[in-house]
């Protein structure tokens, strides 16, 4: 687990708190952690996955967030938007 976090602009017009940005910045990079990601988040952050996600959704829709890493919100923004779609499809029996 030893990568190099990301370095970002100061940007002293962000209420992001750092668990927040500490959280962005493991999203942007997580797969260079070795084991699963769920273990990284546990050993990062002592958070389950679940809770994990509950904040990271809430991250997603924060335009401070957005202003900390707009490419990487915009990914997550439509890997959450292409994943809803396929639900609703599934649940309606619509082949995407």
């Amino acid at each position: 687990m030893g990568a190099a976090p990301r370095v970002h602009d100061a940007d002293t017009s962000t209420t992001l708190s750092d668990r927040d940005r500490q959280i962005l910045d493991f999203e942007h990079q997580w797969w260079q952690y070795a084991g699963s990601k769920e273990q990284a988040v546990k050993d990062l952050f002592d958070l389950s996955p679940t809770r994990y996600y509950q904040i990271l959704n809430q991250l997603i829709d924060s335009e401070d967030a957005l202003a900390h890493d707009p490419m990487l919100i915009k990914r997550l923004r439509r890997q959450r938007a292409r994943r809803q779609r396929s639900r609703s499809a599934r649940r309606l029996g619509i082949e995407l």
